[in-house]
C-alpha cells in the first residue's frame, strides 16, 4: 500500500519540478539544468516503484520499500521547503514597501 503512496508522492514531485513556479526559480537561481536531472531521476524512480509494486510479496522488496519511503517524503518536504522560501523572498520586497509607505503616510 505504502508503494501506492509513493507512486504518487514521485508523480507531484514530478509535476511539481515541471511548474512554471519551479521553471521560475530554476532560473532565477540558476538551477534549472538540476531540476530538469532531478525530474528525470525521479521518474525513472517511478517506474522502480511501479515495478516493486508488483513484487511486493518479496520480503526483501518490502523492506526496500519501507527504506525509499524516507528518502521520497524528504525530497518533497525539500521542494516544499525551496518552494516556501521563494515565495517568502517574493513577499519581503512588497511588505518592506507598504511598510515604508505606512511609515511615511503617519509621518
Amino acid at each position: 500500500m505504502a508503494e501506492g503512496v509513493l507512486f504518487n508522492v514521485a508523480g507531484g514531485i514530478i509535476e511539481r519540478l515541471g511548474s512554471c513556479a519551479f521553471q521560475e526559480i530554476g532560473l532565477i537561481w540558476g538551477v534549472q539544468d538540476e531540476f530538469q536531472m532531478l525530474k528525470e531521476t525521479v521518474a525513472r524512480f517511478q517506474a522502480i516503484l511501479l515495478d516493486a509494486e508488483q513484487k511486493q510479496a518479496n520480503n526483501e522488496v518490502k523492506l526496500w520499500l519501507q527504506s525509499v519511503e524516507d528518502a521520497v517524503y524528504e525530497a518533497d518536504d525539500v521542494l516544499d521547503e525551496f518552494n516556501t522560501k521563494n515565495q517568502r523572498r517574493k513577499m519581503v520586497p512588497e511588505n518592506a514597501k507598504l511598510s515604508k509607505k505606512v511609515r511615511l503616510f503617519f509621518l
